[in-house]
């Protein structure tokens, strides 16, 4: 038993020494995957192809074997081969047959052969007579040798018959790393992981860059897509998740921006951090998830007045996708489910963005805050081995149950910003309730009646849950977190 690796098409066009060199950078690529994945098998580099012999047939170790070759960028396809001797023409049928007889059944199909050796018949002689009787002996659909349901593929060497039993679709694409470095800006949603999973898949080694706006638990579902990606896609070479803390950015832009500008500037800021964390790894692209016109900052003036706050190449592969293929996409890939658990950040909420926005007022917007909160974030950012990520979660952490209950005397503070609370203000019966932005809580709390028991609450529990998480870790044992519950529409 062996399998035989077709290169991807793109790479069969390429000249003869750069088709050297991807297949020798995807020979070496599937060999580092092998030893992650406990897969021991011999690899022989066939110019046109690649042929693996497993020294291990258990059906687990075949299994772990396949699913690795199918997720390797630049493999098109994995044949499954199976390889005996043969005797006569009538051996070669039977053969051919115990395989695909049954898996014929209405199907048309065509019988192609391909030999090396002297032998006293032909390639036709061949395909005739296997063919013939299948289509005598089995209920399929007919020989239909220009456009078959199904095409047999035999190859006789020497006294050596060769014959595919099944076909896996690999990812395509390019090895990693004939493309450069890119670092994919990630929040963990459908749209980031797609684009970051496009450019592995075009051979860019892909780092992660992760802005934390929505406290540990996000942190924790980034990580674990990230790490995921990478793991099941990439895991031949080493990249990097870095994680800036972004909450005092966000906070400054809150406070002194007007609101129909805060995405957009959000957007820039975020451009800006992250030319610098691509600086530090001599990166000279970005990656986002952006697709034009599927939220108010991702407009083509807006992407255009984004961009310019950087040098860096900003690459965006899902630009003209509609979201149900973009998360059709991720379920395929495996990711669907981990963003679906991603929450949404409530902090920035523009009551009025505006779609087309001016770029001398967004420099002057930009001028209100304090720009050396962008390079403190970098600086405190944390980066890690993408091999050691998962220690994140390992770590103890303090947690804040949610209730719909309310004690006697406890105070509701709501923390969402002016604009949401004013939009739709909250009252509580038997309850007092305060309003306190999330952007001032930390530095405001310490004023707070330290008697007094605190319930926080934002409309999707994000922004509360953070910040009573971080209250909590800071010494303040009477904050907890409230979620009413919501009517039935």
């Amino acid at each position: 038993m062996k399998f035989i690796v077709k290169l991807h098409p793109e790479i069969t066009i390429k000249s003869n020494s750069v088709r050297k060199r991807f297949t020798r950078l995807l020979e070496s690529n599937i060999r580092n995957v092998f030893v992650n994945r406990d897969v021991n098998a011999a690899i022989k580099n066939s110019w046109d192809k690649l042929e693996i012999r497993p020294r291990d047939l258990t059906p687990t170790h075949i299994a772990r074997l396949r699913i690795a070759l199918t997720n390797i960028p630049g493999i098109e396809q994995v044949l499954e081969v199976k390889e005996t001797e043969y005797q006569d023409f009538e051996d070669i049928y039977q053969q051919v047959a115990a395989v695909w007889g049954e898996r014929l059944v209405d199907k048309s199909f065509c019988v192609r052969v391909k030999r090396r050796g002297k032998h006293d018949f032909t390639s036709v002689d061949v395909a005739r007579y296997v063919g013939g009787g299948i289509n005598q002996n089995y209920p399929t659909g007919g020989v239909n040798l220009h456009h078959p349901d199904v095409e047999i593929q035999l190859e006789i060497d020497k006294t050596h018959l060769l014959l595919i039993e099944n076909r896996f679709k690999g990812m395509g694409g390019m090895p990693l790393p004939t493309q450069e470095d890119v670092l994919s800006l990630i929040s963990g949603g459908f749209d980031s992981s797609v684009a970051s999973y496009e450019f592995i898949r075009r051979g860019a080694k892909t780092h992660y860059c992760f802005f934390n706006l929505g406290g540990r638990e996000h942190e924790i579902g980034v990580r674990q897509i990230s790490y995921y990606l990478w793991q099941k896609f990439s895991a031949s070479h080493r990249v990097k998740f870095i994680s800036v803390d972004f909450a005092p950015v966000v906070n400054d832009i809150v406070e002194n921006c007007a609101s129909g500008y805060m995405g957009v500037v959000l957007k820039r800021m975020m451009l800006r951090a992250a030319e610098i964390v691509a600086d530090n790894l001599q990166i000279n692209a970005l990656v986002t998830g952006e697709c034009v016109g599927q939220v108010a900052s991702q407009t083509l003036t807006n992407l255009h007045v984004i961009d310019q706050v950087t040098n860096k190449l900003v690459l965006r592969p899902l630009i003209c996708m509609d979201k149900s293929d973009i998360i059709a996409r991720a379920r395929e890939i495996g990711t669907g489910e981990l963003s679906a658990t991603i929450p949404e950040y409530c902090g920035v909420i523009s009551r009025s963005p505006n779609v087309r926005a001016d770029l001398a007022q967004t420099i002057e917007e930009e001028s209100k805050l304090d720009l050396s909160l962008i390079e403190t974030a970098v600086r405190n950012s944390n980066v890690l081995d993408i091999r050691n990520i998962n220690k994140f979660e390992q770590e103890e952490s303090t947690e804040v149950m949610a209730t719909a209950e309310l004690p006697e005397g406890a105070v509701v503070l709501d923390v969402r910003s002016p604009e949401e609370e004013e939009a739709k203000p909250m009252e509580v019966d038997s309850h007092l309730v305060k309003h306190l932005p999330f952007y001032k809580l930390e530095r405001l709390f310490s004023t707070l009646d330290p008697n007094q028991q605190y319930y926080l609450y934002c409309d999707r529990g994000v922004m509360s849950k953070y910040h009573a998480m971080l209250l909590r870790e800071r010494g303040f044992e009477n904050v907890h977190l409230y979620q009413p519950v919501k009517e039935k529409k």
